[in-house]
């Protein structure tokens, strides 16, 4: 079967109607809770000590980052969600816990874990530059009673969700025994599960509803390098049969992305952004608000329709952006 082009124009009314059924879903966030640290300064001169730019500090922020902004892309388009995640014992955990009780996300599923860091990763910018980043982090498989506890609390709220996302960022918490435990329940329950994977962990999503590797990770994993439609076929076909998922999206950057359904069905969604500035956390979009579209009851299609627009938005700003609510309704009215 060959690629089928979607015009994703030709479904703004519809994707209109569907906005306000974002409202009525909640979705079980598990995974990789990251604080996002820029440092921003100025650089005038070059260190006497080695041949590395001095950066003069004139400011900080501090956002969520990895399965943090999946929350904030839930959130921000008016879904409700709530985190399972673990941070460390430290500053840095505490002000996650800090943002999401501002956000008004329960601490519930926050766990915290005394013999590893929360994972930080702290990037010092100088005219609008990024001069180094700075990586704190333990990726070690969560412990055997940190995973009961994150397993409990899905099971305790499997009647109160609408989907869970595997946010998966590859610093410990996405193991199989995690990922086994979601399985069962979003099967006894009848909900969706979505994960965006890392590679090192595709084998592990066996039979979930979808995957969103972008196409640098299906390639990977499946052993080519996507670069044309006949590469991205036969990666698409081999990781879907393979795994046995139900369906499978590959994300592309500027060219969009392709949906491979379980039916056979493959479409492609042509990019929606007129300018990309940063892709930075599209990642993140895609994956929060195909599950949103989906734990809401739109079919497939018109989710990835969805997320193909909201990821659209993120890449024309500089720097980590959630989509917000207004984004796509300018859009789906077609004020944008």
């Amino acid at each position: 079967m060959e690629i089928k082009e979607i015009d994703p124009f030709e479904e703004k009314s519809n994707l209109l109607r569907y906005l306000d059924l974002l409202r009525s879903s909640k979705v079980l966030i598990i995974g990789d809770i990251i604080l996002d640290q820029y440092i921003w300064g100025k650089v005038s001169r070059i260190s006497p000590e080695a041949p590395v730019p001095v950066v003069e500090e004139r400011g900080s922020t501090e956002r969520l980052g990895g399965a943090g902004n999946v929350l904030n892309n839930i959130t921000s388009v008016g879904g409700d969600a709530v985190i399972c995640a673990v941070v460390g014992e430290d500053g840095k955990g505490k002000r996650i816990k800090e943002i999401l009780k501002e956000m008004g996300v329960p601490l519930d599923g926050l766990i915290v874990c005394r013999d590893r860091p929360t994972t930080v990763k702290t990037r010092i910018i100088a005219h609008n530059q990024q001069v180094v980043r700075l990586d704190r982090e333990k990726t070690d498989i969560i412990d055997d009673n940190i995973q009961k506890r994150i397993l409990d609390l899905a099971s305790s709220m499997a009647y109160q969700i609408d989907g869970i996302l595997i946010s998966d960022y590859g610093k410990g918490v996405i193991c199989q025994n995690i990922v086994e435990g979601l399985k069962s329940i979003a099967k006894k329950s009848g909900i969706p599960i979505c994960v965006d994977p890392k590679v090192k962990n595709f084998n592990l999503y066996s039979e979930v509803t979808l995957i969103t590797p972008n196409h640098h990770e299906a390639g990977q994993f499946y052993g080519i390098h996507i670069d044309n439609n006949s590469s991205l076929l036969e990666a698409g076909r081999g990781i879907i049969e393979g795994l046995s998922c139900e369906n499978l999206l590959i994300t592309q950057g500027k060219y969009g992305m392709t949906l491979f359904e379980r039916d056979g069905g493959i479409y492609h969604i042509p990019a929606s952004a007129k300018d990309v500035y940063d892709v930075t956390g599209a990642g993140d979009t895609v994956i929060a608000v195909i599950t949103l579209a989906l734990s809401s009851g739109i079919s497939l299609r018109s989710a990835a329709i969805m997320a193909n627009f909201a990821a659209g938005v993120v890449v024309g700003e500089l720097g980590t952006y959630a989509v917000k609510r207004e984004d796509l309704e300018g859009i789906f009215k077609g004020r944008r």
